[in-house]
C-alpha cells in the first residue's frame, strides 16, 4: 500500500455527497381511514392505519391501537350518535377500503353495512345504560348511607350524653380529698 492511499481515500470521502441515513426511530406514516368531523370541519376523532396496526386518535392524541378497526369504528359511530343526541352536528366518513371491510364483516352477520355499524354502536349504548344505572344505584346507596349516618349521629349523640351523665354522677358520689 502506498503512503498516499490514505490521503487519497480521505479526499474521495470528502468529495462524495452526504448520504442520508435511515433513522431507527422513523415510523411509517399514518393513513387515515375514518374521520369524525364537527360542523366547523374540525377533526374530532380519527382511525388510521400505521403499518399493520390500527390507531385511534381523539382530540389529536393517540388513544389506542388494535389489529381490528371495527371496535374503534363502533366507538366513533357511538360518539357520533351521542353528539347528535346532544344537538351537535358531526359527520363520520370512512375510506373505501374500510367501507369494503365493513361490508365483508356485515355480510358474515347477514346485515348491510349501516345496520352492522348500528349494531356495534348499540353495544356501547348498552354499556352507557348499565353505567348510568350503576351510577344512580350508587347515588341512591350514598343517599341512604348519609341518612343512616345522620340518624346514628343523632342517636349516638344522645347515647353519649346519657353515658356521660352517670359517669359524672359517679364522680360526684366519690368523696373529694
Amino acid at each position: 500500500m502506498s503512503k498516499l492511499s490514505k490521503a487519497k481515500r480521505d479526499k474521495r470521502k470528502k468529495q462524495q455527497p452526504k448520504r442520508a441515513f435511515a433513522r431507527l426511530s422513523d415510523q411509517q406514516q399514518v393513513q387515515n381511514h375514518a374521520v369524525l368531523t364537527n360542523e366547523e370541519g374540525q377533526v374530532v376523532a380519527a382511525i388510521g392505519l400505521q403499518g399493520r396496526q390500527w390507531l385511534l386518535s381523539i382530540g389529536g392524541q393517540t388513544m389506542g391501537n388494535a389489529d381490528d378497526p371495527m371496535p374503534m369504528l363502533a366507538m366513533l359511530k357511538h360518539l357520533a350518535n351521542v353528539q347528535g343526541k346532544e344537538g351537535r352536528k358531526v359527520e363520520l366518513q370512512y375510506s373505501e377500503g374500510l367501507g369494503e371491510l365493513i361490508k365483508i364483516m356485515a355480510a358474515e352477520k347477514e346485515l348491510d353495512a349501516d345496520a352492522y355499524l348500528d349494531q356495534l354502536a348499540a353495544e356501547f349504548d348498552n354499556i352507557d345504560a348499565e353505567d348510568a344505572a350503576e351510577g344512580e344505584a350508587a347515588q341512591g346507596d350514598a343517599d341512604a348511607d348519609a341518612g343512616t349516618d345522620a340518624g346514628e349521629t343523632a342517636a349516638g349523640g344522645d347515647a353519649e350524653a346519657a353515658t356521660e351523665a352517670p359517669a359524672d354522677a359517679d364522680a360526684d358520689d366519690k368523696p373529694k380529698a
